[in-house]
């Protein structure tokens, strides 16, 4: 697969059937190509391989798509038979990469991305990614005659359209297997701990792993909470007995981060606050077979959605049944985060 990823595609004069007459594609395109954008999630290789083999089994050409819309900009199109997506089921990450582009962003790079597809014949996406990526999506669905699919994969889960995206669970699980170990520190030492998760403009990490983890107390940017706040939560928790607590965090600039926090609260339980924050351990590692499920479902999903003719739509799972909504009608809005739970959290740690 590296070798044919180096393989620059001609850009000669299109074939001369595309070149006559309309480019409309039949709703069921003989090619159709996967790319994978934004924030890398664990699943995303398991999406792949699922819209390779559905796809192939009905006997319609994949071309993957390498480092995103940046790749459809320079043709970077790289064929993906059964057999190119055999054991990567269990892999993080993704195999095609991923990339920013900002000359995608203009109606120039666009209309040069689309005439890429147009010149291999595609007519067909399956994107495979986040909130941004869904934008990138719309806009091809909308200056096109492509039919574009968009499976959500995102960590932070906060893409609209679904009730989960791919890599999350697996990201919860990874950040709860690390409070689980932070947790037995915290009670030898009879300390308080501020553990801060991804999730910069979304709580939904730090909300799952409070509730969970047993945290004490979780920290979201939907949500403001003050220094004197948490103070007071853990001057609770001392009355009731507690030697020691942990508070989940968000990232960011609208939570002010873990340091921040822990800097404020100096002094309670008798040690100054450690701080421990997991990063981009949190994107990596083998998926969970929850998302690896979740993936396969989507990936099929998108491939039926193209076969059967369906408008460009977000293929997401919805109270655990695959769903189609069509590009238009999916909300411009992140997905919210449920603020009741966080009284959850403080219930929970009485």
């Amino acid at each position: 697969m590296e070798e044919q990823s180096k393989q620059d595609h001609p850009k000669d004069q299109p074939p001369k059937e595309q070149a006559q007459g309309s480019r409309r594609f039949p709703s069921h395109p003989r090619k159709i190509a996967v790319l994978t954008s934004g924030g890398d999630a664990p699943g995303m290789n398991a999406a792949i391989r699922s819209v390779a083999r559905i796809a192939g089994a009905a006997g319609i050409e994949v071309f993957g798509v390498q480092r995103a819309y940046e790749g459809l900009l320079h043709g970077k199109f790289i064929p993906l038979p059964s057999r190119a997506v055999a054991n990567i089921i269990q892999r993080g990450g993704t195999i095609l990469e991923t990339a920013r582009s900002e000359k995608f962003r203009t109606p120039s790079g666009r209309a040069h991305a689309i005439e890429n597809l147009h010149y291999h014949g595609i007519g067909a996406l399956v994107v495979i990614g986040g909130d941004g990526s869904l934008q990138g999506a719309r806009a091809i669905a909308d200056e096109s005659d492509i039919k574009v699919m968009v499976i959500p994969a995102s960590i932070d889960n906060d893409v609209p359209g679904s009730d989960f995206s791919i890599g999350f669970d697996t990201a919860v699980n990874t950040a709860l297997d690390a409070i689980d170990r932070i947790r037995d520190t915290a009670f030898a030492h009879d300390r308080l701990f501020f553990v801060e998760v991804m999730g910069r403009d979304s709580g939904f990490i730090a909300l799952a792993v409070a509730i969970a983890g047993g945290a004490e107390a979780v920290v979201v940017p939907e949500v403001p909470v003050e220094a004197e706040q948490l103070n007071q939560r853990i001057e609770e928790s001392e009355a009731r007995g507690k030697r020691s607590s942990i508070i989940v965090v968000s990232e960011g600039p609208r939570t002010g981060g873990a340091l921040k926090l822990a800097s404020a609260m100096n002094g309670h339980l008798g040690e100054s606050p450690r701080v421990a924050v997991l990063g981009h351990i949190q994107r990596g590692g083998s998926p969970t077979a929850r998302d690896r499920l979740l993936a396969s479902r989507m990936g099929a999903g998108a491939v039926k959605a193209i076969i059967e003719g369906r408008p460009s739509s977000l293929v997401g799972e919805i109270r655990g049944e695959i769903s189609f909504t069509p590009l238009p009608e999916v909300p411009k809005e992140p997905r919210t985060l449920d603020t009741e739970l966080i009284e959850l959290v403080a219930l929970l740690s009485l």
